[in-house]
């Protein structure tokens, strides 16, 4: 069977840039593969003007409420990550969200759904059930280790997982094992691209040194005092270049400009470009957010975390550190004790792990799940027995949402 003509909705969100980041990489993978045999749309449901401020705020809350109040989201993660919880919370989405969600699949009329973000996949199945709809579903989950329970919904044609470790979780959690497909994190091709470029080549035109330890640190808004630790590593006393991505962060950015600095540093706002810089760097200083990680193991990087959220992220720093693949350094004491080992006796250790990094994790998940929504595609439409819409009509009813 050919697959011509046909378009993909991918749906994601901007509470952090990792979800984002998956999106764009299947997008990519996927009109790689097609030779305009498809369409692809990337939509934020969050952004739609039905959903209720509270969810709406949530992406630029986000930022706030994990900085500010760690405990609170790490006590939030936990107590509802339990079936009946996670129920709960299902029914809220689909109260928040199916409007905005069945105003998309009306205007974009999918032959299939991708989401990398998992508060979507309740109300796009409530959609489809109360609709009477055939539309393949498939959820990338972008976390490593520490993965709520909702991200593995039941209604999901499939559900691309990125470790053994989840998998087990999500078969635990009650998905059918041939629903799960285990293909790591999805990260931007060009990150292989880049992999063939000498990295002195890249430092040139970058102008980045030469012969030096490049050190790659990418800020984020929910970093607090990275700053300090900037101002840390740059007087530590090694032959470095520091190579610094304030991440968006206005304020930091400027502060980074008016630093006297004692190494010779790059600075940059916001980069659309970061393959670029891993792969001229030679360690990257960031928090454990599942994106960042993949794509610096990815790119052969080893890894200085600084942050970790309360919750996904703290698995994430786990994964790496069990694997040798980086450390995790809170305090100004091992961030220096992490530099000096890595660079003692002509950096071998630094090497090591710069291996052990790339040995880590698979580089072609998004074109593998690029090959999933094509072989779904391509299968004959299977026609299930339909669901009882009522109880979902009643849900919205109680709450004055048209179905």
């Amino acid at each position: 069977m050919t697959v011509d003509n046909k378009h993909i909705l991918i749906l994601t969100a901007d509470a952090g840039m990792g979800h984002r980041s998956a999106a764009e990489a299947i997008r990519y993978a996927i009109e790689q593969k097609s030779n305009d045999r498809c369409t692809t749309t990337i939509e934020n449901p969050l952004d739609h003007p039905k959903v209720p401020d509270l969810f709406r705020r949530s992406q630029t809350d986000y930022d706030e409420i994990v900085k500010k109040l760690p405990e609170l989201y790490e006590f939030g993660f936990k107590a509802s990550n339990a079936a009946l919880p996670t129920t709960f919370m299902e029914a809220g989405f689909i109260i928040a969200l199916y409007e905005a969600i069945n105003d998309l699949i009306r205007k974009q009329e999918p032959d299939l759904i991708v989401t990398t973000y998992p508060v979507y996949q309740a109300p796009v199945h409530a959609v489809s059930v109360i609709k009477k709809l055939h539309v393949p579903l498939i959820t990338v989950v972008t976390d490593l280790v520490s993965v709520h329970k909702v991200w593995f919904h039941t209604g999901a044609t499939r559900c691309t997982v990125p470790t053994e470790i989840v998998k087990q979780k999500a078969i635990k959690a009650g998905l059918a094992p041939e629903k799960i497909i285990l293909t790591g994190i999805p990260i931007h091709p060009r990150i292989q691209d880049y992999k063939q470029v000498e990295k002195q080549a890249l430092r040139k035109t970058l102008g980045w040194a030469q012969d030096k330890i490049n050190v790659l640190i990418v800020g984020s808004p929910r970093i607090e005092n990275l700053l300090d630790t900037i101002k840390l590593i740059d007087n530590s006393g090694y032959d470095l270049h520091l190579a610094v991505v304030a991440g968006g962060n206005e304020a930091l950015f400027k502060s980074l400009q008016e630093v006297d600095w004692y190494h010779s540093v790059t600075l940059y706002n916001f980069v659309d470009f970061l393959p670029k810089l891993m792969r001229a760097a030679d360690l990257i200083v960031c928090k454990a957010g599942g994106l960042i990680v993949t794509e610096s193991l990815a790119s052969g990087l080893p890894l200085m975390l600084v942050h970790a959220l309360p919750g996904q992220e703290i698995g994430n720093a786990a994964y790496v550190v069990e694997n040798q693949a980086g450390k995790m350094c809170v305090t100004p004491a091992e961030i220096l004790d992490t530099l000096s080992h890595w660079l003692r006796n002509d950096h071998i250790l630094l090497d090591e792990t710069a291996q052990n990094a790339a040995n880590l994790i698979p580089f072609d998940a998004a074109s593998t799940i690029a090959d999933l929504v094509w072989d779904i595609l391509c299968e004959p439409t299977k026609l299930t027995k339909e669901k009882d819409s009522s109880s979902l009509q009643e849900l919205l009813k109680r709450f004055n949402i048209s179905s």
